[in-house]
């Protein structure tokens, strides 16, 4: 069964929807079937498009992005197989809400690679949202170096 994962931001217009995007173009490239969402731990942007910037960013270097700004639900945390936070404050607010019969694996995203957080980009400029994309491109690989490796350990015992 391929695994699914959920990145989640904030407001999820800006780093979740570009990590999401991200994420499905460099599991394609790499042939590995994989389910991926964003939600947000906030409502404040529900239904709404990616932020403008974060969908030029995406275009630019030839990603596809599409989808709705969505809150995280507590059905998410057995619907994914993994959960991606993109910064501290997102992880704890996720580890509050998150049901204790959950089946999903929760952590930081930056902690597969350097710990750090993504920056939210919001309120710079587009170099914070090229920032953002590069950062996404590191991370999915390792997301997926680290997932590959699980699976593989476990079909061969």
């Amino acid at each position: 069964m391929a695994p699914s994962v959920l990145i989640v931001c904030l407001g999820n217009i800006c780093r979740s929807p570009i990590g999401e995007a991200v994420l499905k173009h460099v599991a394609s490239e790499r042939g590995v079937e994989i389910t991926v969402d964003s939600a947000g731990t906030a409502g404040y942007h529900v239904g709404e498009e990616p932020d403008e910037r974060a969908v030029a960013t995406c275009r630019k270097f030839g990603v596809p992005i599409s989808h709705a700004a969505r809150k995280v639900h507590p059905d998410d945390f057995h619907r994914f197989t993994y959960i991606l936070a993109a910064d501290e404050s997102n992880l704890r607010n996720l580890q509050r809400i998150q049901p204790k019969n959950s089946t999903a694996s929760l952590k930081l995203w930056g902690s597969l690679v350097d710990g750090r957080a993504i920056e939210d980009p919001y309120y710079g400029d587009m170099d914070g949202f090229e920032s953002t994309f590069n950062q996404c491109v590191k991370l999915s690989h390792a997301f997926l170096d680290e997932v590959l490796g699980e699976f593989d350990t476990k079909t061969s015992l």
